[in-house]
């Protein structure tokens, strides 16, 4: 229990109402904008297209994310457009700087308007074209409510909520697409954690000292279910690997009993679907985790060129040198990691740590 059960209540209830507010008016404020691509519409006079998509905010997403765009310029467009995410939101989650996610984000629209690309949703045969970007919008909603970028607290309930919320829809709505159970399962898994991810003064708390009789022991199961399901559909897309990654996490008895060489196997897989700095890191740490501390740090160390403004890069790479008993090179990394993270709970932590490190 809070310590002030009342205070925790109002202050929840308080970070909603804003997160309600923020994503009423982003919607508002792009209502003008959308509603001028759709006057755009080469065809205005064509018949509404037949859709299954039940959901206004999901069938308008499925018209953001138009394949005449690029992959990611139909990811942050949606993001910024619909998904509730700030520009600055946006750019941390594609690790650049806001100016840059701005000009982006302008090129899109300026596209979009020069070549009269119509803002329609599309029927259900064009649906699955469009799936990959759309999961993972949903995906980069939710990791900005599990980890906020900024602000005073760590989690964002109303943004995983929703992110889960989109994530079942498209299972509903594609019941045998493995990348769409593999993601619900992910957000159920990770979700599943969320009571005790922080203390009662908003600590943040790590996997290693959560516990583990506050996760919610329904949504594991749901979760193992759904990777369970999708695994058996067919080879493992991303999506499906990182559920089977966040179910080995969520059914581990305890840190120790984590099977972290299963882990990294996931992870081997993951990398060879494509290069992506974040997997590799990922899996350097759950290599080092798995009992070679010297071989993660090694492979950590040579992703500083892509990493350097992911903070959590930093924070990693600390750990594994604190783990390997390097104690100054550890509190520069901390440092470092403190320098970057803009979330408040972040921030303590990382003060925390370094005064550990005498820093």
């Amino acid at each position: 229990m809070p310590r002030d059960p009342l205070a925790w209540i109002v202050a929840v209830a308080r970070n909603r109402a804003i997160d309600r507010i923020r994503r009423e008016r982003a919607l508002a404020a792009r209502g003008p904008w959308l509603a001028t691509l759709a006057e755009r519409d080469p065809e205005p006079t064509e018949e509404p297209v037949a859709t299954s998509v039940s959901d206004e905010r999901l069938r308008l997403m499925f018209a953001c994310c138009h394949p005449a765009l690029g992959r990611d310029a139909q990811v942050a467009l949606t993001l910024r457009l619909l998904g509730g995410l700030s520009t600055a939101e946006v750019a941390h989650a594609f690790l650049v700087p806001e100016p840059t996610m701005a000009q982006r984000l302008t090129r899109a629209k300026a596209k979009i308007q020069a070549a009269r690309i119509p803002f329609r949703v599309p029927p259900d045969e064009l649906l699955p074209e469009r799936l990959e970007a759309l999961l993972d919008v949903v995906c980069l909603i939710f990791n900005e409510g599990y980890a906020a970028s900024a602000g005073d607290a760590h989690v964002r309930r109303a943004l995983c909520a929703e992110a889960v919320r989109l994530a079942a829809m498209l299972v509903e709505l594609m019941p045998d697409e493995p990348e769409a159970l593999g993601l619900l399962a992910l957000l159920l898994a990770d979700d599943a954690r969320r009571e005790a991810r922080v203390d009662a003064a908003g600590a943040i708390v790590l996997l290693e000292d959560q516990d583990r009789r506050r996760w919610d022991a329904a949504g594991i199961a749901e979760a193992t279910r759904l990777a369970a399901r999708a695994l058996r559909l067919g080879p493992p897309g991303r999506y499906v690997l990182q559920a089977a990654i966040a179910v080995e996490h969520a059914n581990a008895a305890s840190a120790a009993d984590t099977r972290w060489d299963h882990v990294a196997a996931y992870y081997a897989r993951l990398a060879a679907l494509g290069a992506d700095p974040v997997v590799e890191l990922n899996r350097a740490v759950a290599i080092a985790m798995a009992g070679d501390v010297p071989a993660g740090l090694a492979r950590a160390d040579a992703l500083a060129g892509a990493l350097d403004r992911y903070h959590y890069f930093h924070a990693a790479r600390a750990d594994l040198l604190r783990r390997a008993g390097a104690r100054d090179e550890a509190a520069v990394a901390y440092a470092r990691a403190l320098d970057l993270a803009g979330n408040a709970a972040e921030r303590a932590f990382l003060e925390r740590r370094l005064a550990e490190h005498g820093a």
